[in-house]
């Protein structure tokens, strides 16, 4: 039996509830209770990541979907009532971060709170989102690498379920699900250990270096992955946005620095705790 895990969680009624649903709800959660937990310590009440939340992922999922389909429009433009059949399958993480973010700035915007900072208070948690969102791929047995021997699997000293599970359609892949979340979460251990050290980072430069690893762990697992949306049938969509953002932040972190010169992220939002907008 090739398929090991049950991509279904548990039913009610007709209703069949997905181990890669329930995974993506815990990996909220996390991440909202994160950044309500640092946000207590920088002046941002809890009430703001709540409501930013509502807003945040329904409007993320929308983008990831949007983002998805336009690098596969040959085949939506042909099948044009499979655009909103998110439920097949077919969003792109870059495509959620990048609708999260404008809905960050409107929501700052609106709320007058300090974007950067609140960058810096919800990175962290996303990044723990998806070091638990791609166990959910592993579950569909999706987002793979290139087929490999049990040899190779053998020699990583992986677990054997993770190894089984690896197994489709009688052949053995790569499992990019892991090498992606095990670097996510060696870089969240670093930020979350430096984070509060006093005169390192600015206000932005948690957001900055969250950016930066990401976009250089995902060049490289993409390079791995058998699934890439492709640009001019020749670059990997997911490679050129990384090397974009990777240059982009780094820029803006020496600009703020130079130019800007924010306040240090320990220092907080400055708001008076609880405090008004009108």
């Amino acid at each position: 039996m090739e398929l090991v895990i049950n991509r279904v969680a548990f039913q009610i009624g007709n209703l069949s509830v997905k181990w890669y649903g329930v995974n993506m709800a815990f990996a909220i959660l996390l991440a909202t209770w994160m950044a309500i937990n640092e946000g207590k310590k920088r002046q941002i009440i809890a009430d703001d990541f709540i409501d930013l939340l509502l807003w945040m992922v329904p409007l993320g999922y929308v983008g990831a979907r949007i983002y998805y389909v336009i690098f596969e429009w040959p085949y939506y433009s042909q099948n044009p009532g499979q655009i909103i059949a998110i439920w097949n399958g077919g969003i792109a993480i870059y495509g959620g971060l990048i609708a999260g973010l404008l809905v960050l700035v409107v929501f700052c915007y609106k709320r007058m709170l300090p974007t950067f900072l609140m960058l810096d208070i919800i990175a962290p948690g996303v990044m723990a989102a998806q070091v638990l969102g791609r166990w959910g791929n592993f579950v569909n047995q999706e987002a793979h690498g290139a087929a490999t021997s049990l040899s190779f699997l053998q020699s990583l000293h992986l677990p054997d379920f993770i190894i089984q599970q690896m197994k489709i359609g009688g052949t053995y892949y790569q499992p990019t699900f892991l090498y992606e979340s095990a670097l996510n979460l060696l870089g969240l251990i670093i930020i979350l250990s430096l984070r509060h050290r006093q005169h390192l980072f600015k206000q932005g430069e948690v957001a900055m270096t969250y950016v930066m690893w990401y976009a250089v762990v995902r060049f490289f697992v993409e390079g791995v992955r058998t699934d890439s949306l492709m640009l001019f049938g020749t670059i990997r969509v997911s490679q050129a946005l990384s090397v974009v953002l990777f240059f982009g932040a780094l820029a803006l972190w020496i600009y703020r620095r130079k130019v800007v010169k924010p306040k240090w992220y320990l220092d907080g939002s400055g708001l008076k705790y609880p405090y008004s907008r009108d």
